[in-house]
């Protein structure tokens, strides 16, 4: 662990992104994703979205975590600016299947294979996620509908999570992404933490490491909501930061001019 840990014995890093799931603070926005898994797990799409920095991608790892493995099967994918074909690539390494053509419809056929036959033996639940979704290009975005068709559109094996930025919005209002945004059956959009969660957040980050008291004073909180403008990367930067420069002067309680010394860090 890094020296400021030591002085204020932190037992592990308290502002860090390793932390396991059964110890994320539940956050508001957290349980508006998983409410909303719940809703698209008998099939459909679920688009989340939220600015840089805003925990979609955590709040996708806590949701996924709160279903039991033996009924639901993940596949967690990372968007790229990729062809539609090195995207199918993907679902397939996912799924460890060896893909032997370059045929977009041969990849498919063996995805779609696969799927039914997880959906037949060991009766799982699957739901695709693809994380940074708004980095996918338009045609992955015009034929992506395709994967969650199964004999003529009758039923549903899997169901798609796309997570991503704002304009991921926008590139579902494209003509040709049309059969895919009416298969849309849920969205929702990560707000930022106010001032009150701040606390709470920055509190709980610190229990969890070991220390049960509130190191930051009431003025470094604001300064950190208002230095991250309530996105949880920033603010644990800003946190991070603030600690550190507390240790370097040897303040047991962390100040706003250390939050302020912290933000030069990140400018």
């Amino acid at each position: 662990m890094n020296p400021y840990c030591a002085f204020f014995g932190f037992k592990s890093e308290p502002f860090t992104s390793e932390i396991s799931s059964k110890n994320l603070l539940k956050l508001p926005s957290m349980v508006s994703v998983k409410e909303r898994f719940d809703y698209v797990m008998s099939g459909g799409v679920l688009v989340i979205t939220g600015e840089v920095g805003s925990g979609k991608s955590t709040s996708l790892r806590w949701s996924q975590n709160q279903f039991h493995p033996s009924q639901h099967l993940f596949l967690n994918i990372t968007a790229t600016g990729g062809s539609l074909i090195e995207f199918y690539r993907q679902l397939c390494w996912d799924l460890e299947i060896v893909v032997q053509t370059g045929s977009r419809a041969g990849i498919l056929k063996g995805f779609k294979s696969t799927i039914r036959e997880i959906a037949a033996t060991k009766k799982q639940k699957i739901t695709v996620v693809v994380d940074e979704s708004h980095l996918l290009r338009i045609e992955v975005f015009a034929e992506l509908h395709t994967l969650t068709q199964f004999d003529n559109d009758s039923k549903n094996l899997f169901s798609l999570v796309l997570a991503g930025q704002p304009n991921l919005i926008e590139k579902l209002t494209y003509r040709s992404s049309a059969p895919l945004a009416s298969r849309v059956v849920a969205r929702t959009h990560l707000s930022h933490l106010n001032q009150d969660q701040m606390a709470v957040y920055l509190e709980h980050h610190l229990t969890i490491a070991g220390i049960k008291k509130q190191l930051f004073s009431d003025q470094a909180i604001t300064a950190i909501y208002q230095g991250s403008a309530g996105i949880l990367r920033k603010a644990n930067f800003l946190a991070r930061g603030g600690l550190v420069a507390a240790a370097t002067e040897k303040e047991q309680v962390v100040s706003p001019d250390h939050i302020r010394l912290a933000s030069t860090k990140l400018l």
